[in-house]
């Protein structure tokens, strides 16, 4: 049976510069960096107080099942900043977005009033964005 999610990938262009942005700028610890046998990098980060996600950074190179076509189509997609929408969650999104925001986090949109919550959306400079949610109480489903 499956218990949970323990790691998730977010495709960058490039590993240094994404390790400055997750952990030097979101605050995220660095659990892995290293490189295996055939070259590869082996790169994963995780939110503070959740260490059972880890979130691997992936340049996208050919492997496995990436092949050089796969790749580059990958690569021109994160130099369009089309990749991510994801959502990280806050319990103050206004707050986080001052401290993101003076620490050099480039914001696209600022905090939102929605049905939701509280939303800001942000680029990593790697190719992607993301969604910094405070979330509302909400009804169950029924």
């Amino acid at each position: 049976m499956i218990t949970k999610l323990s790691h998730a990938s977010i495709f960058v262009l490039d590993y240094d510069k994404a390790l400055d942005f997750y952990v030097g700028k979101l605050g995220f610890e660095a659990l892995n960096d290293f490189k295996m046998d055939n070259g590869f990098r082996w790169v994963t980060v995780c939110p503070k107080g959740q260490p059972d996600l880890e979130i691997i950074l992936y340049e996208p190179h050919p492997m496995g099942q990436i092949d050089q076509e796969t790749a580059e189509q990958l690569r021109s997609l994160l130099e369009k900043g089309v990749m991510g929408c994801g959502v990280f969650a806050t319990d103050d999104c206004r707050r986080d977005y001052e401290e993101l925001k003076a620490k050099g986090v480039e914001f696209i949109q600022a905090p939102n009033e929605t049905f939701y919550g509280i939303e800001a959306l942000f680029k990593d400079g790697c190719g992607n964005w993301f969604s910094l949610t405070q979330r509302k109480p909400m009804p169950p489903i029924s």
